[in-house]
């Protein structure tokens, strides 16, 4: 009788599916009391006059002249940090990502094995990555805004550090689940790292490289703003300052040029995706 009706069930995993749900509901219980998560304080009657109030005051945004003309400044300053910390982590990124991959290899040519000089090597340089992207952009930015004071520098050193870390990782991986025939043709030929990278390694993984890049950057250009509340400039800096002074519709102006400025950097993104692929 119950073969029948399992048979029949219109789910014939639910047994699964529900013991499932039921284990991960008693490890995320105890997760939730300890992290003190209480998202019903954000519906009590002083939340939600304190909400209204706040929401009331971006009402209208602010638009004038001057104002917008600082935002476009500050603005302009995201875009360049994100950019300027983007291009830094891609000259450490590469260099780190051929000394990581093993498909550029030139000891494994003969053996199959890498010599215990490479594999050593490879070994620092993965974990140099995992360090520099173990730690976040944000407290990279904190600790440059000691170092440098407040501005932009802090923002463009805090992401070359940390993307750096995330660009050599996913390179390597990348190079390393391609085909690797043209690399290895070349490598047994006398071709050098960078040469079996350019025109090996690269025409069959050229796509996801760019693909990856340009998401990166995307990310950069939302950090940029992030990191601008410890400091290091840019949209995020005026933010925190807007918010400090209660000033709504400041804030109202640039959540909105913060909204447009990512979907451009989408768009921006989506368009170099259809060209490659």
């Amino acid at each position: 009788m119950s073969t029948t009706l399992n048979n029949h069930h219109p789910d014939p995993a639910w047994r699964s599916r529900v013991t499932a749900a039921v284990v991960a509901l008693i490890v995320l219980w105890p997760l939730l009391v300890w992290s003190e998560f209480k998202p019903w304080m954000l519906f009590d009657r002083q939340s939600l006059n304190a909400t209204g109030r706040f929401l009331a005051a971006f009402v209208p945004p602010a638009h004038s002249p001057e104002f917008l003309l600082l935002m476009l400044e500050a603005t302009w300053q995201t875009i360049a940090i994100a950019t300027a910390g983007m291009t830094l982590a891609l000259l450490g990124a590469v260099p780190l990502s051929i000394l990581a991959t093993e498909q550029l290899s030139v000891s494994r040519l003969g053996t199959g094995r890498i010599s215990w000089f490479g594999s050593t090597v490879r070994r620092l340089v993965r974990w140099l990555l995992i360090l520099l992207r173990s730690v976040p952009e944000l407290v990279w930015a904190l600790l440059f805004v000691r170092i440098a004071g407040l501005g932009p520098t802090a923002g463009v050193a805090a992401i070359a550090l940390t993307y750096c870390g995330m660009l050599g990782k996913v390179y390597a991986e990348i190079l390393e689940s391609s085909d690797t025939q043209p690399t290895d043709a070349l490598l047994k030929n006398g071709s050098g790292r960078l040469a079996a990278l350019c025109y090996g390694a690269l025409p069959v993984s050229a796509s996801e490289l760019v693909s990856y890049t340009v998401y990166r950057w995307e990310c950069a250009i939302r950090g940029s703003v992030v990191m601008g509340f410890v400091g290091a400039g840019g949209l995020g800096q005026r933010m925190d300052e807007s918010m400090k002074m209660l000033a709504g519709g400041e804030v109202a102006t640039m959540l909105i040029i913060f909204v447009l400025l990512v979907a451009c950097a989408d768009g921006v993104s989506k368009l170099l995706r259809r060209r490659l692929a």
